[in-house]
This record gives structure tokens, C-alpha cells and sequence, in this order.
């Protein structure tokens, strides 16, 4: 019989880049990599709400650093990118959560913007953060790449193609780099939440949402962005180096449901 294994389930001294952090399930996923003691790189378009979740972190004892980063900025992504590796020593775990809410319909006016938009900043930004950040994942001990997508790339809603066409390809994108990455070590899954309570979620009226929850999910309510953080941190634990290429659902059993 094999000697038993002990596995780290800590992510101390690890430095994570998380993008759309400053609300949300980007917020609570910076919130919950440093109080498990991990170095945070907090960073959003809003350069201001970014920095509000750094002293949040900081002022909580944890260790963060506010960037501001529009991830369809692809020369912006290379600085950002460099500086929190320098800053913080290391980069072991991206995050790649920022979205935007894109509604269109097929034969709108807007929707070759809206297209382009969604894709730009929901897909084509996480090749090109985790291409500026392979140098670094390369050298880690833990290295981690999280996507973070939607149970829209599962399913659909109409009126809302760009953002499920830029949602699957996030899934696709996922099981390529696991394979393409593997042989360094780094391992790469993805995240497809449902409904959740963030920012995207709050102009729905209350009793729209829980009508929705009861009859679509199987726990019968929304989700919290913690919930999502806390999967999110389980796959960046050293302890889930076996875990790759995996698309996981974190949507109270909306997939699961059948009727």
C-alpha cells in the first residue's frame, strides 16, 4: 500500500491577479484569496472601486495592491501584468472574472458593438492576460488559471447571443489551455455560475428574482458571490493539482433541473 499524501489546502504566499474585482463575485473572490492568506492583485476598469477593495483588504490584515485595468486594453494587460509580478515577487493564480452585461438582439442596429464589445472584454481578454502571465506561472510552485463563466455558455437566454457565444467560448478556451498547459503543471478550469446577487443581477426587481430561483433552481434562490469565491478557491489550492479542464457549474442546480 502507498504512503499517504498530505496535500496543502493553503494558498499563503501565493499571489493571485483577480480582473472585475472591485464588486461582486470578483470583490468577494479578492476578499476570500487573502484571508486565506494570499498576496491579492485587485483589478478593475474602475480604477476608484479597485482601490476601495484594496484598504478593505489591507485594513482586514491581508495583503493587496489596487490596479486599474480595462482587460480590452491589451497593452495596459502587459504593464499591469509585469507590475504586480514585480511588486509582489511571484504570480501564481489568475482569475479571469471581468464581465459586462450585454443584451442585443440579432437584428438590432448596435449589435456588430455589442459583439465586439462582449467578446473583447469576456474572451478575448483571458488569452492575452494568461499569455502575459505564463513567464511567471511557469516558475510557480502552484501555478492556477480560473475562468470564470456562466451557465449561459450551458444554456440560453435570447436576446443575449454575444454574451453566451463570448461564455462558451470561455468553456472551449478552458479545456484547450488544460490540455495545451498540462505538461507545465498548470491547471486551468472554469467556473459557470448562475444566478447570482451582483451588480449585473440588481436591477432585477426582487420578486422577479425569487419567482425565477423557485421555479428554476433546485435550492430555490439566487446566489451569493461568495459562494462562487469560495469554489474559486478551491481549485487554486495546491492540494487540487490533479484537477484540470474542468467546467463546473456553481448555480444552486439550475443545470441540474428538469422541469
Amino acid at each position: 500500500m502507498s504512503e499517504f499524501k498530505e496535500l496543502s489546502r493553503s494558498v499563503k504566499g501565493l499571489t493571485a491577479l483577480v480582473t472585475g474585482a472591485a464588486s461582486g463575485m470578483g470583490r468577494a473572490t479578492a476578499r476570500v484569496l487573502a484571508d486565506e492568506g494570499a498576496n491579492v492583485a485587485v483589478t478593475d476598469v474602475s480604477g476608484e472601486g479597485a482601490e476601495q477593495v484594496a484598504r478593505e483588504i489591507v485594513g482586514g490584515g491581508g495583503r493587496a495592491k489596487a490596479w486599474k485595468l480595462d482587460v480590452a486594453d491589451g497593452e495596459t494587460i502587459d504593464r499591469v501584468v509585469k507590475e504586480v509580478a514585480a511588486h509582489f515577487g511571484t504570480l501564481d493564480i489568475i482569475v479571469n472574472n471581468a464581465g459586462i452585461s450585454v443584451r442585443a438582439p440579432i437584428d438590432d442596429p448596435g449589435y456588430d458593438e455589442a459583439w465586439a464589445k462582449g467578446i473583447a472584454v469576456m474572451l478575448t481578454a483571458h488569452p492575452r492576460i494568461i499569455r502575459a502571465a505564463l513567464p511567471h506561472l511557469r516558475k510557480s510552485k502552484c501555478p492556477r488559471i480560473v475562468n470564470i463563466a456562466s451557465t449561459e455558455a450551458l444554456g440560453a437566454t435570447a436576446l443575449h447571443s454575444p454574451y453566451s457565444a463570448a461564455k462558451g467560448g470561455v468553456t472551449s478556451l478552458t479545456r484547450s489551455l488544460a490540455v495545451e498547459l498540462g505538461r507545465d503543471g498548470i491547471t486551468v478550469n472554469c467556473i459557470c455560475p448562475g444566478p447570482i446577487r451582483t451588480a449585473i443581477t440588481e436591477r432585477i426587481p426582487e420578486d422577479h428574482k425569487q419567482l425565477y430561483a423557485r421555479r428554476r433552481t433546485a435550492l430555490g434562490r439566487y446566489g451569493d458571490p461568495e459562494e462562487v469565491a469560495h469554489m474559486t478557491l478551491s481549485l487554486c489550492l495546491p492540494a487540487a493539482s490533479f484537477l484540470t479542464g474542468a467546467v463546473i457549474p456553481v448555480d444552486g442546480g439550475l443545470m441540474a433541473r428538469n422541469a
